[in-house]
């Protein structure tokens, strides 16, 4: 198929790259990047995962107030009144 592509300066900069470093035609280095492009893409979110996803956690340290059932000592905190 024969067709007109328009690509960003900083796509053709990085085409023309590959295409040196890899010795091929632009049509070449084209069709490498489409078909691996395409492969990433068709694949699924979790397949396309390498290793798990996981979380670490992070201390945030003691908490200043014990509990937040209490609202009047939550503002008297937030606003800065005395609390002890």
């Amino acid at each position: 198929m024969r067709t007109t592509l328009t690509l960003e300066d900083d796509v053709a900069k990085e085409v023309n790259r590959l295409r040196k470093a890899r010795g091929e035609s632009l049509k070449a280095t084209i069709n490498a990047i489409l078909r691996t492009g395409i492969a990433a893409l068709s694949k699924t979110p979790r397949a396309r995962m390498k290793g798990a996803f996981r979380t670490e956690p992070a201390s945030l340290g003691t908490p200043r107030l014990k509990s937040l059932d209490n609202i009047d000592e939550v503002l008297a905190f937030a606003e800065g009144e005395h609390y002890g």
